[in-house]
């Protein structure tokens, strides 16, 4: 299972008003483990940065001049995220904004690229209804440590929603974990069974059948027993 944790950061709130991507970063989880491979440039938007945006993530237009511009970065962005998991906090604000990049290109909207687009500011307002659910609120409740998040910045904010996400998922995926726990990396990135010995299944025999057919006739006296249908 691969999962890409991704955050952007932009000139402004609405892409429809011309707003551009400057930020963009994505770490990456193989099977809820980090791995070293990740994603991370600030690109050239092209057009003044609103004061209340730079306000949020410190980057001025003059640090981003000598900058690449989001075409020269699309192919290895898409190789990046292509047929993971993306998961984001409040996935429509930076889907918007990438899918008006690719389509200034004519390209086609990311979720052609992508597995699935999890939004865990959603799963965060359906399991803390009522609460402050922003990533310095998630951080604070789970004790996650974000004292170095002074400004906003996509990668250090994707790093801390992957561990703000593991928090969240805990124990919801230990049947999974219990499996990978038999599961061994190749080199070339795939990945094999461990299990020496092939899986036995033993059949009833006539016996056991016949107390188990006794013990579910008892049960269907107390109702309808689902086992019996």
């Amino acid at each position: 299972m691969r999962q890409i944790f991704l955050d952007t950061e932009t000139t402004g709130l609405y892409p429809a008003q011309g707003h551009r991507i400057i930020e963009i970063a994505g770490v990456e989880l193989v099977n809820r483990r980090l791995t070293n491979n990740h994603f991370h440039v600030y690109l050239n938007p092209d057009r003044e940065i609103d004061e209340g945006a730079q306000q949020v993530h410190g980057i001025t237009l003059e640090f981003l001049q000598d900058k690449p511009r989001f075409a020269d970065v699309v192919d290895e962005f898409l190789q990046f995220v292509s047929g993971a998991d993306l998961i984001i906090h409040n996935a429509p604000f930076d889907i918007g904004f990438l899918n008006a990049e690719l389509g200034r290109m004519e390209r086609q909207n990311i979720e052609h690229s992508v597995l699935e687009i999890i939004d865990t500011l959603k799963m965060a307002k359906e399991m803390r209804p009522g609460q402050r659910n922003n990533l310095d609120a998630l951080c604070r409740h789970y004790g996650i440590d974000n004292s170095s998040r002074t400004l906003h910045g996509a990668l250090l904010d994707a790093e801390l929603l992957a561990d703000v996400y593991m928090a969240m998922t805990r124990g919801q995926e230990s049947l999974m974990i219990d499996m990978l726990d038999n599961v061994q990396a190749e080199g070339d990135g795939g990945f094999e069974l461990t299990r020496s010995k092939p899986l036995v299944v033993l059949s009833a025999n006539e016996s056991e059948q016949a107390a188990h057919d006794t013990y579910l006739q008892a049960l269907a006296k107390g109702g309808a027993c689902l086992w019996t249908q």
